[in-house]
């Protein structure tokens, strides 16, 4: 039976950590894996530009063994060009998984729905499970654990990224508190059902506007740019909003002395975060992003062996 990667809920607390056991072989012994997917080809769907995206899944497929198809938006133009439907009808008999990054959570949720093939969600408005998987793999590699004894913070915008943390946190037991301006909080329905993933975990999720509050006790200071894609019209008004929300040496002082500093990048130097941080020791923003490369290897080997 097919599998889809829409959200880390697709995953049980189980699952979750195979996929993280498997990554960390991977990224130890790549060549051990080096056909694990041979022959096989993934169509990589881009409706939003991205840098890691593109990168980590494009040699992520071709160190197992596959190959990738890239498909920019005037090749496709979702719904537009040509339905959601009849692309997944159509690349059903051509590839063996999809990778799609665009805005509408609806769209991955309807290719899924009509693709008889794997789908992984490479970003939508709603969520970045992709992200949150490189993120917990990242933590659990600086860490040595994923449980109830440690605090994510995310400062900033309730955005996708901070969906995902709270949906990973949740089923792995990692206490999750986001950090935000009144008016910015995440998504509501997303916290309830954080919050009710929680209680077999017992993890804590929380959303506050108080900084020294929700940052205290972190073990890692998670944020993302204020104005995500297609809210560019708002940047000047969100700088102003969330510049008290800026992740500088005060804010981390709030933290755990030995706390990381994580980001999903691209930074805004000078706006979410300050050099002095995102260059400071504890800084993992670069390993992070490379676990990208391993965290999603790990998802399409589960989906498409």
């Amino acid at each position: 039976m097919k599998r889809d990667f829409l959200s880390v809920r697709d995953f049980t607390r189980e699952e979750i950590l195979e996929s993280f056991e498997l990554a960390m072989d991977m990224k130890k012994d790549r060549a051990k894996y080096a056909e694990a997917l041979k022959g096989q080809a993934l169509a990589l769907i881009f409706e939003k530009p991205s840098l890691r995206t593109r990168t980590t899944f494009d040699i992520g497929i071709q160190q197992l063994g596959g190959y990738s198809l890239y498909l920019s938006p005037a090749e496709i133009n979702l719904g537009k060009r040509e339905s959601v439907y009849d692309v997944a009808k159509n690349l059903e008999r051509m590839v063996q998984g999809i990778m799609i990054r665009t805005f509408a959570h609806s769209i991955v949720e309807d290719m899924a729905k009509f693709a008889s093939i794997p789908i992984i969600n490479g970003l939508t408005d709603l969520l970045h499970p992709c992200q949150g998987m490189a993120d917990y793999l990242t933590l659990l590699e600086y860490k040595g654990k994923l449980d109830n004894s440690l605090k994510m913070v995310y400062v900033g915008d309730g955005n996708n990224v901070a969906h995902s943390l709270m949906f990973a946190g949740a089923r792995l037991g990692v206490n999750v508190t986001v950090v935000c301006p009144r008016g910015f909080e995440p998504n509501l329905n997303v916290f309830r059902t954080a919050t009710e993933d929680a209680k077999v975990t017992g993890a804590v999720i929380e959303v506050t506007n108080d900084i020294p509050t929700g940052v205290k006790n972190a073990d890692a200071v998670y944020t993302d740019v204020w104005a995500s894609m297609g809210q560019e019209s708002e940047a000047a008004e969100r700088r102003r909003i969330f510049m008290p929300y800026q992740v500088n040496s005060k804010l981390m002082s709030y933290a755990k002395d030995d706390a990381l500093f994580m980001h999903c990048l691209p930074a805004h130097r000078g706006d979410e975060v300050t050099d002095e941080v995102i260059d400071a020791a504890n800084s993992v923003v670069f390993p992070e992003a490379e676990n990208r490369l391993h965290a999603q290897k790990a998802v399409m080997y589960k989906l498409m062996k």
